[in-house]
């Protein structure tokens, strides 16, 4: 037998025909927002997949590279320089992550210490050289002296001007005594630095790179980019060019960055299927970066990245 309740339910009238519809609406929008969601989290993951698996054809070259070198006894030395966030550290990775550590070695120096700081300059880098048939990749070079150190302060107007003085002749001697140095300089527009900015500071994945001299990186944009006009002006040398590597796409800067390493060495065995050109778009000689520099200051007035 029913009871009072559902007689009184039973009794109920029907919600009106546009409230349900409306009901249905709100659900069905729901559930498209969330398929697109779940849709959108899908296509990055394989973007993501589709982006390694186009460098996997020349990390395999890299792989040729060093068998090649540890043949002949070459001395590769790679440095990585950039702004904060511009994308060093993540082609760095995707360049060493097959190759055989015994003969390759990253180096990433912290603050010198105090006796460090009693010694040549060039001291402390010079210990980390490479050997024959080994490429070490620095992660930040004695160009801490050409970009950071003087825009915080951390050095002397006297040690600039004495390192830029110098820093030109110290690596022709290098080449010359048949050292192979490549110069990459990543370089990251503004807005995309801040993107990635705010990135580290709301994902705890990456929060560990956020220091102290990133948070003042965008406040000291402008003052980067004259001691950055000045470095290279001063050491792009015939002998030990720079090449700078548009960073604001990380997958192409990866990819064409492995291209330039690739081209720095003559190697046997290179798959003649792939394509080694590097898009032009993507990496420029320090002389064009050079040039167009000082077009943008005479348009605009001041230089940009």
């Amino acid at each position: 037998m029913p009871s009072k309740s559902d007689t009184i339910k039973s009794l109920a009238p029907p919600a009106p025909a546009s409230s349900v519809l409306s009901q249905l609406r709100a659900e069905n929008k729901r559930l498209k927002a969330t398929l697109k969601k779940k849709k959108s989290k899908a296509a990055k993951a394989l973007a993501r997949r589709n982006n390694e698996l186009a460098l996997k054809p020349y990390q395999a070259e890299l792989l040729k590279l060093q068998a090649h070198m540890e043949h002949e006894k070459n001395k590769f030395m790679i440095l990585f320089e950039g702004r904060d966030a511009s994308g060093k550290g993540g082609t760095i990775r995707r360049t060493t992550r097959y190759m055989n550590e015994k003969h390759y070695r990253v180096v990433a120096l912290g603050k010198p210490t105090e006796t460090q700081r009693t010694q040549w300059f060039f001291q402390r880098y010079v210990g980390q050289f490479p050997r024959g048939g080994e490429m070490v990749l620095f992660d930040r070079s004695w160009y801490n002296r050409a970009m950071v150190e003087p825009v915080f302060g951390f050095c002397t107007d006297e040690e600039y001007k004495y390192f830029m003085k110098g820093v030109v002749g110290f690596e022709k001697d290098l080449v010359r005594q048949g050292t192979v140095m490549l110069k990459l300089y990543f370089s990251v527009t503004k807005d995309e630095q801040a993107r990635r900015f705010e990135r580290r500071k709301t994902d705890p994945l990456r929060q560990w790179k956020l220091s102290e001299v990133d948070v003042q990186a965008q406040d000291r944009w402008d003052e980067f980019t004259s001691v950055k006009y000045a470095m290279l002006k001063r050491t792009h040398s015939s002998a030990a060019p720079w090449t700078i590597i548009r960073s604001n796409n990380k997958q192409a800067a990866r990819l064409n960055a492995l291209k330039v390493i690739l081209n720095a060495i003559d190697y046997e065995g290179k798959d003649t299927n792939l394509d080694f050109v590097p898009d032009p778009k993507v990496v420029v000689s320090g002389a064009r970066e050079i040039e167009k520099m000082e077009a943008d200051r005479l348009r605009s007035g001041k230089f940009k990245a």
